[in-house]
């Protein structure tokens, strides 16, 4: 599958809209603000930040990149929609924050910069694209030998249909309607099957626990419904 391909123009449009406010946290984006702590917390409990060179993998309006900067790591955030990284440029002018936003997908950037990454962060991402294990590749080549990606997904059950889509979605109105499909969520051991092809091994899974009801989120937990993972590149054996 060409780079092209592995992008859904239906998808990206849902969150390339001009009057979708990504810095509002009771606007749309609420969700994305209740678990981002959360996301932040588990890249630091694993990577100490400060020095380290961070790429956010569609970064879009710029939260968790922010939080990466903030820690002290020399952040780059890249993503297809313009918009988004319009408002994530100028937040980040705002908080007088040196971030390196570019408009483009990981496939152009790991050609540009293999190897050039210590920790690779794609969060709510891989649901959203055609070929999830296309993407992982990318995060892979943009790796440093011995770094971690970080992902976060949904998993494919019962229990994230009913609270991602039909509660969050229709009934709490906390996301936009169609900003998921089912048929993209992701199993835990599918994901991790998709790294067995690739230089990368599972370090740890883990679950969000986000309440609808009360917009507040706890890492661990069950991952039936959001979760978690660590993953980190085998360090390049000795000449």
């Amino acid at each position: 599958m060409t780079a092209e391909a592995n992008q859904d123009p239906a998808e990206l449009a849902q969150f390339d809209r001009p009057d979708l406010d990504w810095w509002d946290p009771q606007g749309p984006m609420q969700a994305l603000h209740a678990i981002n702590p959360v996301r932040f917390q588990y890249v630091e409990e694993y990577c100490p930040l400060a020095g380290r060179t961070v790429l956010d993998v569609g970064c879009g309006g710029g939260l968790l990149t922010e939080s990466l900067a903030r820690a002290g790591a020399n952040a780059t955030g890249v993503d297809l929609s313009a918009t988004a990284l319009e408002q994530a440029r100028a937040h980040a002018q705002k908080q007088a924050l040196d971030i390196e936003y570019l408009e483009q997908d990981a496939n152009a950037l790991a050609e540009q910069r293999p190897k050039s990454f210590d920790v690779v962060t794609c969060m709510e991402l891989l649901e959203h694209v055609p070929d999830f294990p296309a993407l992982l590749g990318d995060c892979e080549r943009l790796l440093r030998p011995g770094g971690s990606l970080f992902v976060s997904t949904l998993n494919r059950t019962v229990s994230a249909f009913m609270l991602a889509i039909v509660g969050a979605e229709h009934i709490a109105g906390i996301l936009p309607i169609g900003t998921h499909r089912y048929d993209r969520f992701i199993r835990p051991s599918e994901l991790a099957q998709a790294t067995r092809d690739l230089r990368l091994e599972v370090e740890d899974i883990r679950g969000i626990a986000y309440n609808p009801l009360t917009r507040t989120a706890r890492l661990g937990g069950n991952p039936r419904v959001n979760y978690l993972m660590h993953l980190r590149k085998a360090a390049e054996a000795e000449a």
